[in-house]
């Protein structure tokens, strides 16, 4: 429900009115995609003069286009979601949700944790997003502070709508550092664009400091304070937030052993040996990488690998880690299900060029200065109907770094413009926020109004630092 805009700023007025019109209109995320199917389908044969039945060839081809690249981020969001449920990690949220002592500083400090963690992984921030803003709402019901309930599950939201790109799980940067992928396949890289030139490099690491404080500047005036903060009770019962077998998100102890006399396969199934064994070679393989070939070693695969087990390791048995990963798949239910729509709609934009007409036309007006900008509002409009940052990579990087080349602009340069605009607009399309959705109890049109305003009023600063930060 939209709040009460009495004695509200500029800025929170913002907000709430984009909230109110938000909760009557904003579909929900599947209907979301069936209707973005229908534009992409009818903009190309509009655009592309594709035919009827065609289109709908592209349609399916591009169901099974990405399915290697789907079940990467599925183990993403996965192994990220299993280590950020773990008591330990859960019990060291609820301690930073004692810290803030107002409602905005409750929002900033979700949002902070949030963007940061996705710098490191965006399917671990993703959880541990949602978690925070779930726990810091029951804190702040508990302690009588008003916060307003969708702007945290926003806040907690942040680091897919802004910094997950640029970091160590940037599905961009990772691809091109990849050794024989298909833009050297293609011939418009030379040779692998290590992550020393993106991900570590001055410009994508101030790139990141800028837009966190920015953003966090922005959640503390967006925020509503007062009788016009909705709290957690309005949006989720509040029975089913302090019930017991909640407290810890549904995870038990794992450091509790099963109970009664175990037979042997249940003692094999729990080995601490067992499994510590294996997840600590898994640990010590990605080890030996990175002090092999330094922050070069890091790709997608690396990232999964370590993830995988980090995760093994945190839980050591290999029953109980299996547990979790059962409850994990959950999470991911929203996505398996809308990925395939959406790699569909790819497959339009694809096979009828409609995405390198979208991108040439707005390269084709660039030049060495504007260029970063033009890669980042490419990125943004295509995410829109492709919200798969490495699927879309695949189909606009060749057009990226070609138009870099021909300008003269840095491969990692044009890599981490496109990556901004590629997460950007994450802010306006709810198919990332499903598994926040799952764990806050909350509806995307209930959040997508506040998610919409931190879009806009990070517009006008990315494209300043874009046009203006030196590579």
């Amino acid at each position: 429900m939209a709040t009460k805009s009495t004695d509200a700023t500029a800025v929170e007025r913002l907000g709430d009115g984009l909230a109110g019109v938000v909760e009557r209109f904003m579909p929900s995320p599947f209907l979301f995609a069936i209707i973005l199917t229908y534009v992409a389908y009818v903009a190309a044969i509009v655009v592309e003069g594709t035919g009827v039945f065609e289109t709908v060839g592209f349609w399916y081809d591009g169901f099974w286009l990405f399915l290697t690249f789907a079940m990467q981020m599925v183990l993403i969001l996965m192994t990220g979601f299993v280590v950020a449920y773990h008591p330990r990690v859960n019990g060291a949220l609820r301690s930073l949700t004692r810290l803030p002592s107002d409602g905005k500083q409750a929002v900033v400090l979700v949002g902070f944790v949030a963007m940061a963690l996705a710098w490191v992984h965006w399917g671990f921030s993703l959880i541990i997003g949602a978690i925070f803003a779930r726990e810091m709402g029951k804190t702040a019901h508990e302690n009588g502070i008003d916060v307003h309930y969708p702007i945290l599950c926003v806040a907690g939201y942040m680091g897919l709508g802004l910094t997950w790109h640029w970091g160590l799980s940037g599905s961009a940067p990772l691809l091109i550092a990849t050794p024989g992928n298909e833009f050297i396949e293609l011939g418009v890289l030379d040779g692998v664009v290590p992550t020393s030139a993106t991900v570590f490099s001055a410009y994508g690491l101030a790139l990141t400091a800028l837009s966190i404080l920015f953003a966090s500047l922005m959640l503390y005036l967006l925020a509503p304070t007062g009788d016009r903060a909705q709290g957690i009770t309005e949006y989720v019962a509040e029975e089913r937030l302090f019930d017991s077998a909640e407290a810890d998100g549904g995870i038990d102890d794992p450091r509790a052993e099963p109970s009664g006399s175990p037979t042997p396969a249940e003692r094999i199934d729990n080995s601490r040996l067992l499994g510590g064994l294996i997840a600590l070679t898994g640990v010590a393989y990605v080890g030996y990488l990175f002090a092999t070939q330094g922050l070069d070693a890091l790709t997608l695969n690396v990232v999964n690998f370590g993830f995988l087990f980090v995760g093994l390791l945190v839980y050591t048995r290999p029953a109980l880690y299996r547990e979790k990963f059962g409850e994990a798949a959950e999470a991911a239910a929203g996505i398996i299900l809308l990925f395939p729509f959406f790699a569909g709609i790819q497959g339009i934009m694809n096979f009828s060029g409609l995405s390198e007409t979208i991108a040439e036309g707005l390269f084709a007006v660039s030049t060495p200065e504007t260029f970063p900008v033009i890669a980042w509002i490419t990125a943004s409009i295509v995410n829109l109907f492709v919200p798969s940052g490495g699927g879309e990579w695949i189909v606009l990087g060749p057009s990226v770094l070609e138009a870099a080349g021909n300008l003269g602009v840095p491969a990692g340069q044009a890599t981490m413009a496109y990556a901004v605009g590629d997460a950007h607009t994450n802010l306006l399309n709810p198919f990332w926020a499903l598994p926040l959705l799952a764990i806050t109890g909350i509806k995307a049109r209930e959040m997508f109004g506040y998610a919409i305003a931190m879009l806009l009023l990070l517009t006008p600063f990315l494209a300043v630092v874009l046009y203006a930060l030196p590579y």
